[in-house]
């Protein structure tokens, strides 16, 4: 039950956070013709899965180190957040050729990729099988996904705010994962009430300043 908890996090950390990433992909191969941009979604996007897939395996094995994991679900904590809160651009130069096209998309999704890393990494509790699975998952999604994912949270903005809550959740069980702070969740209604208290305080956080950002907008626009 643990394992596909934990592999259903995975799929929806894959939705909110690579669907992004493949609009990335989309954009960098615009310029090139016809027959070479499939050529440049599929080289591409394989250059930036195996980046990322030694990207996840080493933060996996980097999580073991005494006070990361606290460290981690910290970073954590502000990406759930800031989920709910950023409007995300896609100034992405295109490729003028083939392998400019797939450079763009190796660098651009490792950058914008980090915070897909670090939460499927903590998702996985030390388990390799399902950092592989999250990148089968994620795989298909870069590529083909991304205009029907942008459709689904256009439609349908709870999408976010649930990812933001998955996010929030595998940041609160790094937290209490970390073995130095074990005698403070070692009862479980501190543990679970800590977990609950993070995804509650991080979607009210993000909602009230998205809605007082919303709010600033709209006054600006009727003000002229």
């Amino acid at each position: 039950m643990e394992f596909l908890t934990a592999l259903l996090s995975i799929v929806i950390i894959d939705l909110v956070l690579a669907g992004d990433n493949a609009i990335v992909i989309g954009l960098a191969a615009r310029n090139l013709p016809k027959h070479q941009q499939k050529k440049a979604v599929i080289w591409g996007t394989v250059g930036a899965v195996v980046i990322r897939a030694l990207a996840t395996l080493f933060v996996v094995w980097l999580l073991k180190v005494p006070g990361l994991l606290l460290i981690g679900g910290i970073l954590l904590v502000w990406i759930a957040y800031k989920l709910l809160v950023e409007e995300k651009g896609h100034d992405v130069e295109a490729g003028g050729s083939l392998w400019e096209a797939i450079r763009t998309i190796i660098i651009a999704d490792a950058l914008m990729g980090l915070d897909n890393v670090l939460a499927v990494a903590g998702a996985a509790h030390d388990s390799f099988l399902l950092v592989i699975l999250g990148l089968m998952i994620s795989v298909p999604i870069m590529v083909w996904g991304s205009t029907i994912i942008l459709k689904w949270i256009e439609r349908f903005p709870v999408i976010i705010t649930i990812g933001a809550g998955v996010l929030a959740w595998t940041a609160a069980k790094m937290i209490v994962d970390e073995p130095f702070l074990d005698q403070y969740f070692a009862n479980p209604i501190a543990k679970y009430g800590f977990e609950i208290l993070v995804i509650a305080g991080v979607i009210a956080a993000g909602t009230l300043k998205k809605k007082k950002s919303e709010n600033k907008l709209e006054t600006k626009a009727a003000n002229g």
